[in-house]
């Protein structure tokens, strides 16, 4: 039998979204800044040169489960990298116009005002997946650690100053296991990586968030998270119906009133449209099919007036965590802290959360 490899670090990071890149790269621009005043006089103490710092994510490439609208605030963007704009930022369009519509089965009402929750200018209608994989390269280049292709599948413990359960690392899943769960020729033993502190940025839902939750009860008094289903479709459309930089959120058809949801069309660069649908879980219809309410949500003549003679080049879905600040759980725990949708940083009037992991994560 093979031995379980141990990796330790003072530093882990699951997640390489918004959340724990940004966190890695702020985690190192303090270093770094540290380091600069210790030589410089300005601080006292040592210089910390050997802080190792790792990232693990399950996606075989960083971004590969990255899926979004998305329209982003470049708030704390511009807080992380003053200068993002010329160190390339892959920003698909700066939105110009955008409007608010009631969907009925055969029209569309726009409102004459935008709600000011869903204004969107100053934002930028970008690709997630290219962000984060634009962003990798440069925490790399800070002396961060990235390891794609590494899921974890249990939090570890010890026993902390107080006797109580204290977050020591993460174990990584095995390797060779068929579907049935049986070990393989090729099995091979997940590594255990050890960490002074661990940051939990593994998404929706996250199993490894859901583990420290439930055992060291960060969900005491709080809501219970509530969710919804996003679908989306990337396509490109014909010049003619294409608007660069407009945003349009849809209300109405073709949900029924008793569920949740709404629609988007994002005009991105190079005639890409966003097109997508979410649905709010607590529906009571048990036949709803989010993903069917997108295909039913592109036959709207509004809709079809931008798609037609166009075609589909991606698409993919997320769930969403909607339950808001009161079904957040608590973010720090001993040796952990948890950030982004684990922890349901997404404001749901306004339709964002981008910003908010990646403040989260600084």
């Amino acid at each position: 039998m093979s031995e379980r490899e141990t990796l330790e670090v003072d530093v882990l990071i699951v997640g390489a979204g918004p959340a724990g890149l940004s966190a890695a790269y702020r985690f190192m621009d303090l270093v770094q800044k540290h380091n600069a005043d210790v030589d410089a006089g300005k601080a006292q103490g040592r210089k910390l040169d050997e802080l190792m710092v790792a990232v693990v994510d399950k996606g075989s490439e960083v971004g590969a489960h990255q899926l979004s609208g998305a329209v982003m605030d470049p708030v704390s963007m511009k807080k992380l990298m003053p200068d993002f704009v010329e160190k390339g930022c892959p920003l698909s369009a700066e939105v110009k116009s955008d409007e608010v519509v009631w969907l009925s089965e055969g029209g569309a009402l726009k409102l004459p005002l935008v709600p000011p929750p869903l204004r969107q200018h100053g934002n930028y209608i970008i690709s997630l997946s290219k962000m984060v994989k634009w962003l990798a390269p440069l925490v790399e280049e800070k002396g961060v650690m990235i390891m794609p292709g590494f899921a974890g599948t249990e939090v570890l413990y010890e026993s902390g100053d107080s006797g109580k359960a204290r977050v020591c690392g993460v174990r990584m899943v095995d390797r060779g296991v068929d579907k049935k769960g049986e070990k393989k020729s090729n099995h091979q033993l997940g590594e255990d990586i050890k960490a002074k502190v661990t940051l939990f940025c593994d998404g929706t839902y996250g199993n490894l968030t859901n583990q420290v939750v439930g055992k060291l009860g960060l969900d005491k008094g709080k809501n219970q998270q509530i969710f919804a289903t996003g679908c989306k479709e990337i396509w490109e459309v014909e010049p003619s119906r294409h608007r660069l930089g407009h945003v349009t959120h849809t209300m109405g058809w073709p949900l029924k009133s008793d569920a949740f949801g709404g629609g988007w069309l994002y005009h991105m660069a190079d005639n890409l449209v966003s097109v997508g649908f979410v649905v709010g879980l607590d529906y009571k219809d048990p036949f709803l099919d989010p993903h069917a309410e997108l295909q039913r949500f592109k036959t709207h003549p509004s809709v079809r007036a931008v798609l037609e003679g166009g075609k589909m080049v991606s698409y993919g879905a997320k769930t969403i965590p909607e339950g808001g600040w009161n079904a957040m759980p608590y973010l720090a725990a001993d040796g952990a802290l948890i950030l982004g949708d684990a922890a349901g940083m997404v404001n749901v009037p306004k339709l964002k959360g981008i910003h908010y992991a990646m403040e989260a994560g600084m």
